[in-house]
């Protein structure tokens, strides 16, 4: 299923304001040269323009446009209120990634299994263990739970590129929502085993249950992250009442 067009200028916008091409607080092209740029309507255009201020790269301005308000985070920076894969959030901020899976399995959700992700006792699942490296150093380590129907044919190499790459363009699964909880937990035996975590006895830890567009959970995740690289960043707006 090909991407919506919209998704296409969102990202090529995006790219030119994380390069520099659009500068802090300059204004972006007006709506109906973009129209002409990307050749498309303007809902379009609209559509892709609220998904750069969901993200908190650009803010609207009635009756003068719409200006770039990125600025680049400091340390390594996970989004809050998106979804990224490992490797997407690694080529924002500028580091090299690598993923290595420690151990797969197939396994059955036993009911230990089911009060910990959510998953039905009897779920068919891959298990996996697998460390992120960025710049060459041991940052985080994921405990990764997914559905078999869903995340279908899963392997090695597959995990240790990007699930989340294919699951999208070649399953053509729809990763829709994350629903995440935050903590600061104490090391474990493993966590101290295979990640460089210096003189830190604890991490920060981000608990993800992930649906796709039909509504099924087919993930859950732990993924534990040295302190001292962990930054997870939002953008935030008021509401009225």
């Amino acid at each position: 299923m090909p991407k919506a067009k919209y998704i296409e200028i969102y990202k090529d916008l995006k790219n030119k304001i994380e390069s520099g091409e659009y500068e802090y607080q300059e204004l972006l092209p007006s709506e109906n040269q973009l129209i002409l740029t990307y050749d498309c309507s303007r809902n379009t255009i609209r559509r892709a323009i609220n998904s750069l201020v969901t993200d908190g790269y650009v803010q609207t301005m009635q009756g003068k446009g719409v200006r770039n308000i990125f600025q680049p985070a400091m340390q390594t920076s996970f989004v809050m209120g998106g979804i990224e894969s490992f490797k997407e959030s690694a080529i924002r901020n500028n580091q090299k990634p690598e993923t290595k899976v420690i151990y797969l399995a197939e396994i059955v959700a036993d009911k230990k299994i089911s009060n910990r992700t959510g998953f039905p006792v009897g779920s068919q699942l891959y298990y996996l263990q697998r460390l992120h490296y960025l710049d060459g150093k041991a940052l985080i380590l994921n405990h990764n739970y997914f559905l078999k129907d869903v995340v279908t044919n899963l392997t090695k190499e597959i995990a240790e590129n990007s699930i989340y790459e294919y699951l999208e363009n070649v399953l053509h699964v729809s990763i829709v929502t994350s629903k995440r909880i935050m903590t600061v937990e104490k090391m474990t035996e493993i966590d101290e085993k295979y990640l460089d975590l210096g003189d830190y006895n604890c991490l920060a830890v981000v608990s993800s249950h992930t649906y796709n567009s039909d509504g099924v959970m087919f993930e859950y995740t732990q993924s534990r992250h040295r302190p001292d690289y962990f930054r997870f960043q939002d953008n935030a707006t008021r509401r009225t009442i």
